[in-house]
């Protein structure tokens, strides 16, 4: 579990796609007098853009992980390269203060950039998620997780297909997000609560996963209807 207030932004000192087990290894670089891995362990969680990842080895200043396939295809960690820059935030503990929202590391979609507008000295960026139906999760006011960053959506578009969030200076200088363009790719993550209330609420309606018909309103509207005929 995580906050989504970056701690760091690390680079990418080493990739190696096929590693001894035939799968994907990344060496991420901290900067000088971070604080990152002063009390880490193998096998602790450490979030890089917003995806959660297991430490297997690490120094004073490097940190190695291994990423699965299917991280790979869901996530943009795909696209790093050595040099790239990453978000960089450790596991939540309990004397945690709750700056953010509760980010699970879970990645849920890529979204593209659509446009970066300047406002003042923030910066208003626009994002179409890949998978459209992510959309449903994403509310006016509400907490998403951009690559890592807890961040408030200031507008959003069902029809079109697309919602903003506002970069104030200050986090500009702390996370990656801001130099990064349209056309670029972020990892996004819904507030996780939007879940669990869609599919507590299906279970009250009656709804099971992938059937249009809602049980309880199709008995209160015979009702209804009972009653008008009465």
């Amino acid at each position: 579990m995580f906050t989504g207030i970056v701690e760091d932004v690390g680079v990418i000192s080493h990739l190696d796609n096929n590693d001894s087990t035939g799968g994907t290894t990344m060496t991420f670089t901290i900067p000088p007098n971070s604080p990152l891995l002063k009390d880490c362990h193998d096998g602790d969680s450490i979030a890089v853009n917003g995806c959660c990842l297991t430490v297997t080895s690490f120094t004073s200043d490097t940190f190695k992980v291994g990423v699965a396939p299917e991280t790979l295809r869901i996530t943009n960690l795909g696209t790093l390269v050595q040099n790239s820059r990453v978000n960089l935030e450790r596991a939540v503990r309990a004397d945690t203060r709750m700056g953010g929202h509760f980010v699970q590391g879970h990645v849920d979609t890529t979204a593209e950039i659509l446009s970066v507008t300047p406002d003042g000295n923030a910066l208003t960026f626009r994002f179409q998620p890949k998978n459209r139906n992510m959309l449903r999760y994403i509310i006016f006011k509400g907490f998403i997780a951009i690559d890592g960053t807890s961040l408030t959506v200031t507008k959003v578009n069902d029809t079109e297909g697309w919602w903003e969030i506002m970069l104030i200076s200050y986090s500009q200088e702390r996370v990656v997000l801001a130099q990064k363009q349209k056309g670029d790719t972020v990892n996004i993550e819904v507030d996780m609560m939007a879940k669990y209330a869609e599919k507590s609420l299906a279970g009250i309606l009656g709804a099971e996963s992938g059937d249009a018909s809602i049980p309880l309103l199709e008995k209160m509207v015979q009702r209804i209807v009972a009653q008008g005929k009465q």
